[in-house]
């Protein structure tokens, strides 16, 4: 019941929070309801992100940012309509992706926040890694990766261009709180990393960079075309 209540509570917050919203585009929403995803702090596969071809050694486990801790609350907020449809075309992003990005990330983080604080109203003990000062980012890899926690958490699986993909697509961001309640971990409907993904390579042709290929993702293409900016 409780994970109901909060799943209520998070969609409430996406659907009546003014920072969803762009006000220099007619008051356009961001982000739509959101998919929640829940793991166990002591699933094996946290082990496995510390993998140099996973994440890395950096990559912290849930217990490590929080001794106490029992589960990992992931979310996706999967972006508007308005924002996917304005991005539709080959090219340079939308000024509408623009925004999803930049002020998307401010949402995602206020979010984080919120999840934060209605856990620990309740009693329970939370944390939110990408908020906390102990978080970095060395090398393009970070030491909680978003999308690799939303994995774990039965949201998806990874595309050729190493985006998550959802039942609601890959257009959106992830976030994630870690908690000392135990709650009962998502289903993950899926044993392979890449099951979602059908190699179709439209990923590779969208990419202005060249960054992609069946093969592999070139972070560091990626990284300097977008240093251009």
């Amino acid at each position: 019941m409780f994970l109901k209540e909060l799943e209520l509570e998070i969609g409430n917050f996406v659907e009546t929070n003014d920072t969803n919203l762009v006000k220099d585009i007619d008051g356009m929403q961001i982000f739509d309801k959101p998919l929640i995803g829940l793991a166990a702090s002591d699933d094996p596969l946290w082990n496995t992100l510390k993998k140099p071809e996973v994440v890395g050694p950096n990559h912290m486990t849930p217990t490590e940012w929080m001794s106490e801790s029992k589960s990992v609350l992931s979310y996706f907020l999967p972006f508007s309509e308005t924002v996917r449809k304005s991005n539709i075309t080959k090219g340079m992003p939308s000024k509408e992706w623009l925004y999803g990005r930049w002020e998307g990330e401010l949402f995602n983080n206020a979010l984080r926040s919120f999840v934060v604080k209605f856990l620990e109203d309740q009693g329970c003990s939370a944390l939110a890694p990408a908020l906390n000062e102990g978080f970095s980012v060395e090398n393009h890899k970070s030491n909680w990766s978003e999308r690799h926690v939303a994995y774990i958490a039965g949201l998806g699986t990874f595309s050729i261009n190493r985006s998550l993909i959802t039942n609601k697509g890959t257009a959106g961001r992830f976030g994630s709180v870690i908690m000392d309640w135990e709650l009962e971990p998502k289903l993950r409907n899926y044993t392979e990393v890449n099951e979602y993904c059908d190699g179709c390579g439209s990923c590779i042709s969208r990419c202005p960079c060249n960054a992609i290929t069946l093969e592999t993702m070139d972070k560091d293409k990626c990284s300097s075309f977008l240093k251009k900016f």
